[in-house]
């Protein structure tokens, strides 16, 4: 069984910054791949941004592209979601994962 557990969420303002952290405990396999996705009220989870074991490969959702930045510590267990110049419309619950296994997600409240 793999664990995690989000933390870093808040309530901001449109042009804030937030950084997200996700530490991994249990049966964790740092060859793998870890993802953040967001789900906003109503809407369908979206996926973030995601980050090779390596640290060599990074994905970002376009509509992040160029504000977040997403981070990894291979010998903590954690990935970080670095978020700059947040907006409104980034207001969600942000969860990361690890292959099948997720985290219960931190709360992320941006504010006009």
């Amino acid at each position: 069984q793999v664990q995690l557990v989000e933390s870093g969420g808040g309530s901001v303002q449109a042009g804030d910054s937030l950084r997200l952290s996700c530490a991994a405990s249990g049966r964790t396999d740092s060859s793998l791949a870890m993802a953040w996705s967001r789900q906003a009220p109503g809407k369908e989870r979206e996926f973030v941004a995601s980050i090779s074991w390596s640290v060599a490969t990074t994905i970002y959702a376009g509509s992040v592209k160029g504000r977040f930045a997403i981070s990894r510590d291979n010998a903590k267990n954690t990935v970080y979601l670095q978020m700059n110049n947040l907006k409104p419309e980034d207001t969600a619950t942000y969860y990361c994962n690890m292959a099948s296994y997720w985290g219960k997600g931190t709360l992320v409240t941006v504010s006009s």
